[in-house]
């Protein structure tokens, strides 16, 4: 099966060294780090390090944490329990459980919170953890690895990344080489993307490419690497007529006389957005977050009427200082909805059944809240 998949493909020293390191890891149960720049084959590297160990007939789960806002990634991760915020019908698992006895590769690690990288170091350490708005401890056996393009020691000495998270996941790190840096390789990568472009155009056979197209090549610095140089070569293959070498190679496909110059922005006046229950699935758990935060929520079992919300909303937002940019959303986002949380909790006298009904909540959501900010403390007066 892996070997189906497997295009880890090149011969400079550089490249060889990976292939040697990861053959050397595969076997172990350690977490491992995956480190290079866009385009280098980080989820490949991953890929090899599963299907080379010992947990290769098991589950090989792949989640991008980049393509997830906070709330639907720690969902997506640990799973949730029926009730754990608006539209959760039934209980679901998570990543890791998918991935039990198995590895769970987790690109663009570099763009988690620190909640996330909190609950991560956990599972590390002693292989649990709790679905969202659950109690109960779910424990798993997983290889974790990871992948970014980004700088996770300065980051972390930078306090934008867990050093204790860093510790445990870098037992080993396999930093891949980028393209310009594995010269010898880049024709035989070519060669190998033209053939298979080749053969999906049916065409009878590759005739190679012209000197000049060679040296386009070799003299390019690659910025996207090896999934740019993919998409270069297939282009020219493509444009080129049956039969014949390939000998115009076009480097960007935005190159034109006709390309627009000037750069059109949408309007951004509208001070909220309003999100309606069907444009999302049962799954996401941004709902009730996005309903905690400015954002007007439709439809929803918790809400009054949409026009009531969202005039309250606006006459709300009115009240805001002007916001000095650049800011940290995220946390922006985290500090609005404890202080909101805070307020309510001391309006209700810290009864939590008050406290959900004025922040249009079930009592298990916000006892999911309470528990996400370390807030039961204060919370824990009256049920």
């Amino acid at each position: 099966m892996f070997s189906k998949t497997d295009n880890l493909i090149g011969q400079a020293n550089s490249f060889l060294e990976i292939l040697e390191q990861i053959s050397q890891l595969a076997p172990l149960n350690k977490p491992v780090l995956v480190i290079g720049e866009r385009g280098t084959g980080k989820e490949l590297i991953a890929a090899r390090l599963h299907y080379l160990s010992k947990r290769w007939e098991q589950n090989y789960v792949k989640l991008n944490c980049a393509a997830l806002n906070d709330n639907l990634l720690e969902s997506e991760l640990f799973g949730y329990e029926a009730g754990a915020f608006t539209g959760a019908g039934k209980r679901k698992e998570g990543r890791f459980e998918y991935a039990h006895d198995g590895t769970l590769f987790l690109d663009e690690l570099a763009n988690t919170s620190a909640l996330i990288q909190e609950k991560l170091l956990r599972v590390i350490e002693y292989g649990e953890f709790e679905r969202v708005g659950g109690t109960r401890t779910v424990k798993v056996d997983v290889r974790l690895i990871a992948a970014t393009n980004e700088d996770l020691p300065s980051l972390a000495e930078q306090g934008d990344f867990r050093a204790d998270l860093l510790d445990r996941l870098a037992f080993d790190v396999v930093t891949i080489p980028p393209l310009r840096e594995r010269q010898e390789d880049i024709m035989t990568l070519a060669e190998h993307f033209a053939i298979n472009m080749t053969r999906e155009l049916s065409n009878e056979y590759f005739s190679g490419f012209s000197q000049k197209a060679k040296q386009t090549l070799l003299d390019y610095h690659w910025p996207g690497n090896i999934r740019e140089l993919k998409n270069v070569v297939e282009r020219a293959v493509y444009r080129s007529s049956p039969n014949i070498p390939v000998h115009d190679i076009v480097l960007d496909p935005f190159e034109s006389k006709f390309r627009p110059k000037q750069r059109i922005r949408k309007s951004d006046t509208a001070p909220q957005q309003i999100i309606r229950r069907e444009d999302y699935g049962e799954n996401d758990a941004a709902v009730n977050s996005n309903n905690m935060a400015n954002n007007t929520l439709i439809g929803g079992e918790n809400t009054t009427s949409s026009h009531e919300n969202e005039t309250t909303a606006l006459a709300q937002l009115n009240t805001v200082d002007a916001i000095t940019f650049p800011v940290d959303l995220k946390q922006a986002s985290q500090t609005f909805e404890i202080d909101m949380i805070k307020q309510a909790l001391a309006d209700s006298q810290f009864n939590q059944k008050k406290t959900a009904e004025k922040l249009s909540l079930t009592y298990h959501q916000l006892r999911g809240y309470l528990k996400k900010y370390n807030l039961l403390e204060n919370g824990e007066s009256s049920t």
